[in-house]
């Protein structure tokens, strides 16, 4: 059998194919012709004072809207393929109406909206550099996306989420700034409505991100294959969460690395779900074959079940750990303590080669790399 190419190799081709008319990918979805691309090289330019979304509902895919700097009081609804929202930096702010035809975007409280279906997902949208503030709910909502980018943004004082992708694949939140948000300042979900199993999300990025003063820094519930790498988590009530449940497949099989999770030691009330949350670094709950490594975790400080530094617990329904390993981290300073395994019922966690001031229970193993097995997953996309 022949394999489809890579992403990236496929698109290539595909514009290498337009010089002589379309080409059909390898999953059967046609390519832009000559015609189309040439429809797409044309910018479509926002003024402030005018509407994001009548050039969004007039762009072709692949087109690019360039936003200048100014505020915007309208929420954006999107569901064309390849578009790019493209503002002018922190400068170009999205922010609720005060008036007029209210979107579908805009009835849910949402600042822009990314909407595909089960059967037509909304592919390749890239949202970059623009700053979404004070929304009653998120400041970016993606439903059935695939492919999503967003990229230097800025989601703050939302008063839920920052950035939210639920029922999505291939997603990349990169070098954004989520502050001051009231739920998760990034948060990847299979789906915000119903249980269900987790969500497989084929390679999704989270990466470079700043996450401060929200209730949790990064939020994942109930997906699989995601990697979080490189962000600074600072001043939340809990840093990373990676929830999972009884569901099947369970959450995990994901990576959490090299990043600096520091000083989550804002206080948030108790939810219908969680107990208050306060001085939490890194938490697992019900979660299986998820690698923590390389991480910097220092000063998270609380009194919550659930605070310290990297935590292993038992998640609200009942369902332990599995088969996680807890890698080559440097966690200081935390109380009441750098590693804690909470979920004592939880089988084939490990803790290895990490540097650590105080664990729970006290003889906590923390072995060399010789004496414990790796239980690392791949994360890696898939071609």
């Amino acid at each position: 059998m022949k394999l489809c190419r890579s992403r990236r190799a496929v698109i290539a081709a595909a514009a290498t194919a337009t010089i002589v008319g379309g080409a059909v990918a390898c999953g059967g979805e046609s390519q832009p012709t000559a015609s189309q691309s040439a429809d797409a090289q044309k910018k479509i330019s926002v003024r402030a004072g005018e509407s994001i979304q009548s050039a969004v509902d007039r762009a072709k895919p692949g087109q690019v809207i360039d936003i200048a700097a100014g505020t915007y009081h309208e929420s954006v609804q999107i569901s064309t393929p390849r578009l790019t929202l493209r503002g002018a930096g922190t400068g170009t702010v999205i922010s609720p109406s005060t008036k007029g035809k209210e979107n579908a975007c805009a009835k849910a409280g949402e600042g822009i909206c990314v909407t595909g279906t089960a059967q037509k997902k909304a592919s390749d949208v890239t949202l970059e550099s623009l700053t979404v503030a004070g929304f009653k709910k998120a400041g970016i909502h993606a439903t059935q996306a695939d492919g999503l980018q967003v990229v230097r943004v800025t989601a703050r004082d939302n008063k839920v989420q920052g950035i939210l992708a639920e029922k999505s694949v291939r997603t990349v939140f990169r070098d954004n700034t989520a502050r001051n948000n009231g739920d998760s300042g990034i948060f990847l979900a299979n789906s915000m409505d119903t249980e269900g199993g987790a969500l497989d999300t084929q390679g999704a990025v989270i990466d470079g991100n700043k996450l401060a003063e929200n209730r949790i820094g990064i939020g994942l519930r109930r997906v699989r294959g995601v990697t979080v790498e490189s962000n600074q988590v600072t001043g939340n009530c809990g840093g990373v969460f990676v929830v999972g449940d009884e569901g099947v497949p369970r959450g995990g099989a994901l990576t959490v690395t090299r990043n600096t999770v520091t000083g989550n030691n804002k206080y948030c009330a108790p939810s219908a779900r969680l107990p208050f949350i306060q001085g939490t670094g890194i938490l697992l709950t019900g979660v299986e074959k998820t690698v923590v490594t390389d991480n910097d975790v220092r000063d998270n400080s609380g009194k919550s079940p659930m605070s310290g530094g990297i935590v292993l617990f038992g998640s609200v329904v009942g369902t332990s750990n599995s088969e996680n390993t807890i890698r080559d981290n440097v966690a200081r300073g935390n109380k009441p303590a750098d590693l804690a395994n909470r979920d004592l019922k939880g089988k084939g966690n490990t803790f290895v080669n990490n540097t650590s001031e105080t664990t729970e229970p006290k003889q906590l193993v923390n072995s060399s790399p010789s004496t414990a097995p790796s239980t690392a997953p791949s994360t890696a996309p898939s071609s």
